[in-house]
């Protein structure tokens, strides 16, 4: 199951999107009307494609609805997240790259990859509901080399909407945990390496996301063949992080409040991406209490992060509720 991917309650007649995944093996569902609810992900089966007809109950039992007969059904929620790149293994020595789109979005978009200030253009369109595009194929044995992959994505639909804010991400690969990725691809169906392109969609300056290729996955899809991984630079962090604007920015006094949860945030994002990839069990991260809004948008991003085992209050005798004790995989 993945975001956007259309969903029924094994118990009960609710149907809808895929939300969000939450600890627990909770999934949130968004239902019709726009309301959310949290279920177990044994609750809930995926739509197939090819499930058809309703089943309605009559004085006879259980029968098939009558072609003819009249059904209102109610408007379906909108899937507005579940863009993907995947990587799909053709042999042992090639990946193909696909873009794919499991929202109900129509999504013009371009994709390019650069080497320094030189683009090479791979793809590009309108891509419709529910479909893919291959863009090119990559090689193994240059995985080292492989270039940055350099993506701008717009939204559309029919009728009257929120526009979401455009996108544009780049993502470079690099030897470290590519493999943890593997899933069924959305749409595709395929086994593939799969890495969503609109995660967060919000107005923040521009990132390169990296990922990795394991050095296991490497020598097992080389056939054994040795290859020097690269050295991660990022160093561990400490394991108790303060966010108070005072600690990250000395020359904080003339700073509006949007502009201190920011760098509070990319502070937080940075120290947790040291910590996940150090190889840390667990880190702290202290915020305060405040009006709550750093909290709350950290518990946020956590609970959407597939690296995260699980995160609670840390010691109230210490921090009171000013601090949040994270566990990593």
């Amino acid at each position: 199951m993945n975001i956007g991917d259309r969903v029924r309650l094994v118990h009960g007649k609710e149907e809808g999107i895929i939300f969000a995944f939450l600890p627990g093996n909770i999934v949130e569902i968004e239902i019709e009307d726009g309301f959310r609810i949290p279920v177990l992900q044994k609750e809930i089966v995926t739509i197939a494609a090819e499930e058809k007809q309703r089943m309605a109950k009559t004085s006879q039992g259980i029968q098939p609805r009558k072609e003819t007969e009249h059904v209102f059904k109610p408007s379906a929620p909108f899937a507005a997240k579940g863009i993907y790149l995947a990587f799909v293994a053709v042999n042992d020595r090639a990946l193909t790259v696909h873009i794919i789109n499991n929202s109900d979005w129509t999504v013009p978009f371009t994709a390019s990859t650069h080497d320094g200030s030189l683009h090479k253009g791979i793809g590009a369109g309108a891509l419709p509901a529910r479909s893919s595009q291959k863009l090119t194929e990559v090689q193994l044995k240059d995985f080292e080399s492989w270039p940055v992959f350099d993506f701008q994505l717009l939204f559309f639909r029919e009728g009257n909407y929120e526009l979401p804010l455009p996108i544009h991400k780049k993502m470079k690969c690099r030897a470290q945990s590519f493999y943890n990725s593997k899933q069924k691809a959305p749409v595709i169906q395929k086994d593939a390496y799969v890495f969503q392109l609109d995660l967060e969609n919000l107005k923040q300056p521009e990132t390169v996301v990296e990922v990795g290729l394991s050095d296991r996955l490497r020598e097992r899809m080389m056939d054994g063949a040795a290859i020097e991984s690269e050295k991660s630079p990022l160093e561990q962090p400490d394991d108790i992080v303060d966010l108070h604007i005072e600690k990250l920015n000395t020359a904080s006094e003339n700073l509006k409040k949007e502009q201190i949860l920011a760098m509070q945030l990319k502070a937080f994002d940075t120290y947790l991406e040291r910590a996940i990839a150090g190889g840390m069990e667990h880190i702290t991260f202290i915020h305060g209490v405040g009006s709550g809004a750093l909290r709350d948008e950290l518990h946020r991003r956590l609970s959407k992060n597939k690296d995260i085992q699980y995160f609670k209050d840390a010691q109230k005798e210490k921090f009171g509720y000013g601090a949040t004790l994270v566990y990593l995989k």
